[in-house]
């Protein structure tokens, strides 16, 4: 069996349900350009796509979904699914695809060192991603080809049920409205929650308060005993998380995420040696590498390495190893469950305790999968369907446009 070519296929459908379009994302989290007012006064369309991009967006008062997936051929007509991705990725796609045909597609660990050797210059960013990408594809196919899910090729399960915490992305951030929805989500079963900061440093003293503000609605609806986490997305500095932390602490975070820009790894450090609860990190870094620095230098409590941007599948299975090593699990970000979960059911509980999921974003974002994973009273169910268990739910698709292909 041979690598034969690709395709990239676009999807588009219609997501129902709100009766305000504009309100499907209520407001958006803190993001770094904020240092500049142009961007710190937008809202939650930031948060609202486009056509090009995986999260759905508002077209003539409908909310629609347009997302691309990833298909690697083979010559004996056996094939794998990755995706969603955005419709950019395909650019970095082809020539790598271009640079496998002819090859085995059973053959992962050659395949991945293949292409990061090629790719000298594209080590960490989009190229890292496409390479991802067809790296989930490739375990999607060998799954297929022996008839097993991937969390069986990875030497699992170490568990058939998986602990989810809910991911709040896209909520009001107002406190009233953090409290109704906080005990929702912990009545819904589960038993961990993360709620993402809506300010930074350039909003000032009104905005550090209104950070704390959800902090306390948060902590005040499911009281004590309870894990909440809350996601700076690195749109902090060193000045501001030091003195946030010290007044997050009543509240009793499990963590607080990615407080600093990635390339700041001295400053994670220095707030991580001081801080008096755990820090999360490296949902922006890729590949063992970029995780063995956050480690080296005790910059984080928890890695967050996304399997869709880190290098895949291939790639998160050793940097689970590494990490094992110090003792710092991996609970990697949560762009794509169905690869996480594969991920995580083949880690010691040690290890990958648990999934992130995003609750708003995954109608989104698996609106085009049949029988996606999702979370019942707080846990995900493993399933044996083949490989990653992608399969597109073909009575939502209003439109497929092939928007890229290779060889055959």
């Amino acid at each position: 069996m041979k690598i034969t070519g690709h395709e990239c296929v676009e999807l588009t459908g219609t997501l129902t349900g709100y009766d305000d379009p504009q309100a499907f994302y209520e407001d958006r989290l803190a993001i770094p350009l904020d240092v500049y007012d142009e961007f710190r006064e937008t809202g939650a369309e930031y948060l609202m796509g486009s056509d090009d991009v995986m999260t759905p967006y508002v077209d003539d008062e409908e909310i629609r979904v347009t997302q691309t997936y990833l298909r690697i051929r083979t010559d004996d007509g056996l094939s794998g699914i990755a995706g969603p991705i955005d419709r950019e990725w395909a650019t970095f796609v082809t020539p790598l695809v271009d640079f496998l045909r002819g090859r085995d597609p059973l053959a992962v660990e050659k395949l991945w060192d293949l292409m990061y050797r090629h790719e000298v210059h594209g080590r960490k960013g989009k190229t890292m991603k496409a390479i991802s990408a067809i790296d989930c594809a490739l375990w999607d196919l060998r799954g297929k080809y022996y008839d097993e899910p991937v969390y069986r090729l990875l030497g699992g399960p170490t568990r058939t049920d998986l602990p989810a915490y809910a991911s709040m992305l896209g909520y009001s951030t107002d406190p009233d409205d953090v409290r109704e929805r906080a005990a929702e989500t912990k009545a819904a079963g589960y038993d961990a929650q993360k709620w993402f900061f809506r300010h930074g440093p350039g909003s000032g003293t009104d905005g550090l308060d209104r950070n704390l503000a959800l902090a306390a609605a948060a902590r005040e609806s499911v009281g004590e005993g309870y894990d909440l986490m809350f996601d700076c997305w690195m749109s902090w500095n060193r000045t501001y998380t030091e003195r946030a932390v010290g007044k997050l602490e009543q509240y009793d975070p499990r963590w607080i995420e990615e407080p600093v820009h990635p390339d700041r790894v001295d400053q994670l450090a220095a707030i991580r040696e001081t801080a008096p609860f755990p820090i999360a990190g490296g949902e922006h870094e890729y590949t063992r590498w970029g995780i063995n620095e956050l480690l080296r230098r005790g910059a984080v409590d928890v890695i967050q390495a996304d399997t869709f941007w880190a290098g895949g599948i291939t790639e998160l299975n050793k940097i689970c190893a590494l990490a094992s090593v110090y003792d710092v699990p991996v609970i990697p970000h949560g762009h794509s469950v169905s690869a996480n979960v594969h991920l995580s059911a083949a880690q010691s509980p040690g290890v990958s305790p648990m999934v992130e999921y995003l609750v708003k974003w995954n109608e989104g974002f698996q609106f085009f999968l049949a029988d996606p994973p999702e979370p019942e009273d707080g846990t995900i169910s493993l399933d044996d369907r083949p490989g990653l268990g992608i399969v597109v739910d073909e009575s939502v698709v209003e439109k497929r446009t092939v928007i890229d292909s290779s060889g055959t």
